[in-house]
């Protein structure tokens, strides 16, 4: 690295850190000299590590231990790099659903023969349904043997209230119209090009599978021009994912300092029986998913986790499986092997209906919310909970913190109090986070097992 290069690094990190400080002038001088010394030493480390060898899952979590330093040193201050981080995701959402619709026509059109369309469908569907329904009964299990809500002192349940309960109302408010049926109905679109422009993900993936199916179904001859098109935008859009993941390590850096600054480590404490359960759960899918695909597919225990690292990175820090979804197909088709037509096929489904870590966490959830209240749930409503968190966990959106809108669904169908959800808030974005690297691992597994079944799997040059 050359001595220019870390030159002008320091003196951007000095300016930046300066910056940050002058921003909270009731700092004494001390305090902030201090925050500028140490958010300098950070912003180095994290600027240079772009020109040092290191991989990419190397710079993330750089990104996340500078990021988790300054938001417990700073506090709710660190909320002034949210923007950073907020930037970071628009970049990555600015080319979701072009890429989506044209990963998707180009997969539909490329499988060719319409039973091979069909047969590959089912079986996405029916692994999708499998991994959901089991993780919402994995779940129910550690929500009745742990039973977290019966520890939470009453004063934290009032405080916990008083704070979030104008919020709870609110997403109560919001999805007071949605239903189950509704939620299927609106995957047909009226207009698919407001469904692209609202990034309704259901709906565009609705007409992008029909759209390359009626592709397979012409002469190739005549419809090369139309499938090229797609292809083009498919690879266009793939280097722009290059280009920006480059900035990958800043976005996390701010998007993890922001979120350790607000919520910091009080109510974590509190509802760490709750969040413990959660996050417990979230760890035993992602122990099971790579042994499942080691048993099925040519793929070894290791190899899969290290192949998608740089997903999971990406996944915990965004808490969103749409803004991940480019990262995920980059990561199964040249670090699993995965070919690309079962990859462009399966993972942008599954990134809109297949989410295990969020089933499984509305499981969790229903449970806690119930024992608070002191409601027993027998065994037939667990048996509609497991049933609606399935409908429920199809319908919802890959993107932060939809999933407590689901879960509103899922509580009024039970008759749970809604007003609980105020008490799971404060933990809320933390838990997402887990459940987020849960839903895009799933997503992997289930393509690696498609791929293995239709013998699309590369068993050589796989990178790790």
């Amino acid at each position: 690295m050359s001595k220019r290069i870390v030159l002008v690094t320091a003196c951007a990190a000095c300016v930046s850190a300066l910056v940050f400080s002058l921003s909270f002038p009731d700092l004494s001088f001390g305090m902030r000299l201090l925050a500028s010394l140490a958010l300098t030493f950070l912003l180095f480390l994290l600027f240079n590590c772009l020109w040092f060898r290191l991989n990419l899952p190397s710079r993330i979590l750089l990104g996340l231990v500078c990021g988790a330093i300054v938001g417990l040193l700073w506090g709710e201050q660190a909320v002034v790099l949210q923007p950073i981080g907020t930037a970071f995701i628009r970049l990555i959402k600015m080319i979701v659903v072009p890429l989506v619709f044209a990963s998707l026509v180009v997969g539909a059109a490329s499988l060719g023969d319409i039973k091979k369309v069909g047969r590959i469908g089912l079986k996405t569907l029916g692994l999708f349904l499998l991994t959901t329904s089991l993780a919402i009964l994995l779940g129910l299990l550690l929500g009745n043997l742990l039973r977290p809500g019966e520890t939470l002192p009453i004063q934290l349940r009032q405080e916990l209230l008083m704070n979030y309960g104008q919020t709870a109302a609110e997403k109560v408010q919001q999805s007071s119209d949605q239903s189950i049926i509704q939620i299927l109905l609106d995957i047909i679109p009226e207009n698919p090009i407001q469904a692209m422009s609202q990034g309704n993900m259901l709906q565009v993936i609705f007409f992008a599978l029909f759209l390359g199916i009626a592709l397979s179904l012409l002469d190739p001859l005549r419809m090369q021009p139309v499938t090229g098109f797609f292809v083009g935008i498919n690879e266009i859009m793939t280097k722009i994912v290059d280009l920006i993941i480059l900035l990958a390590p800043f976005g996390v850096f701010a998007l993890i300092a922001s979120v350790v600054g607000s919520f910091g480590v009080a109510i974590l404490f509190a509802l760490m029986r709750y969040a413990g359960v959660v996050i417990l759960g979230q760890l035993i899918l992602l122990l099971i998913y790579p042994l499942v695909v080691g048993m099925f597919t040519p793929l070894k225990y290791g190899q899969f986790l290290a192949g998608l690292r740089p997903a999971q990175l990406i996944a915990f820090s965004t808490s969103s499986s749409s803004a991940t979804l480019p990262v995920t197909i980059r990561c199964s088709e040249e670090n699993l092997g995965i070919k690309n037509d079962i990859a462009s096929f399966v993972l942008p489904l599954g990134a809109t209906i297949n989410m295990d870590g969020t089933a499984l966490y509305q499981a969790v959830s229903a449970l806690f919310i119930a024992q608070v209240y002191g409601i027993e749930l027998n065994l037939s409503a667990q048996l509609t909970l497991v049933l609606t968190a399935l409908l429920a966990s199809i319908g919802t959106a890959g993107a932060p913190g939809v999933g407590i809108l689901m879960l509103v669904i899922v509580l009024k169908q039970i008759g749970i109090p809604l007003e609980g959800i105020a008490l799971i808030l404060g933990v809320e974005r933390i838990l997402d986070m887990f459940r987020t690297v849960v839903n895009i691992t799933s997503d992997a597994a289930v393509a690696a097992l498609v791929a293995a079944s239709e013998k699309e799997i590369s068993r050589q040059d796989l990178k790790v």
